[in-house]
């Protein structure tokens, strides 16, 4: 019998302009998504809802949540109206009981997901569920939660983690360059990925000068450790969207098996 393990992915979702641009970024979304089997569910870690405890998206119906301002009325028109899935939350709580996962009812989902997922799956028609990041909780935090979950793999779900390898708003320029230590930094974490090595993309705080400006305040870093630690022996890596942008922001995306 044919598993139905999933892949897990590690999406570098850059501006929310991504949502509605015709670029190479949403373009390697949608080809990424057509290289998977259909998801049961999909469960989203995004960068956009950081909150002290670990709560999961519990409504029928989540609403889109436009997080963001300055844009386009065209950007804050977009709904993804995609169903939630209650059971989903529930289960969450289960796998990770050390987290405790509490239901929320008042988030939705948030451009980190919804800007993603619109171009992989446009019909909207797939269960979504968010899973908040606890700040109050240290890196190896993350990256044991991500490891705890990795059951909902055989079970159909697709587990994607939304935010940016390197990010840091305050030093971005608005064209396509990028600085010296921003490539330092995506390089050495494609590397250590590579070779499997965790520990020291856990350990980001003992990196050095690059990896401060790379991770800066951390929310858009932490979940891609989610998708590291969902990595078993077994499962090939790979990268797509391999760019640096704005000088300090990495589009790259990472796929685990």
């Amino acid at each position: 019998m044919e598993s139905t393990r999933m892949p897990a992915l590690f999406i570098g979702h850059g501006s929310p302009m991504n949502a509605i641009e015709d670029n190479e970024f949403s373009r390697g979304w949608a080809a990424a998504a057509r290289d998977l089997p259909r998801p049961t569910a999909i469960l989203c870690i995004s960068a956009h809802w950081e909150t002290r405890g670990c709560y999961a998206t519990a409504g029928e119906k989540p609403r889109t949540i436009h997080d963001f301002g300055g844009f386009p009325r065209t950007l804050y028109e977009v709904q993804y109206p995609a169903p939630g899935q209650p059971e989903l939350a529930e289960r969450l709580a289960k796998l990770a009981p050390d987290a405790n996962i509490q239901p929320s009812h008042d988030w939705g989902l948030d451009h980190g997901t919804w800007s993603v997922l619109r171009r992989m799956f446009p019909q909207a028609d797939i269960p979504v569920v968010q899973l908040s990041l606890d700040r109050a909780q240290d890196a190896a935090f993350h990256y044991r939660l991500g490891r705890q979950l990795d059951a909902l793999r055989d079970e159909g779900v697709l587990i994607v983690g939304s935010g940016n390898l390197v990010h840091n708003l305050r030093l971005m320029v608005w064209e396509d360059a990028a600085f010296d230590w921003a490539v330092e930094f995506d390089a050495q974490a494609r590397d250590w990925m590579l070779a499997g090595q965790h520990q020291p993309l856990i350990e980001y705080e003992k990196l050095g000068h690059s990896a401060a400006l790379a991770i800066n305040s951390a929310e858009h870093y932490l979940p891609l450790l989610y998708i590291l630690g969902l990595k078993r022996p077994e499962d090939s890596i790979a990268f797509f969207n391999e760019k640096l942008w704005g000088g300090s922001l990495s589009m790259r995306c990472v796929r685990i098996g």
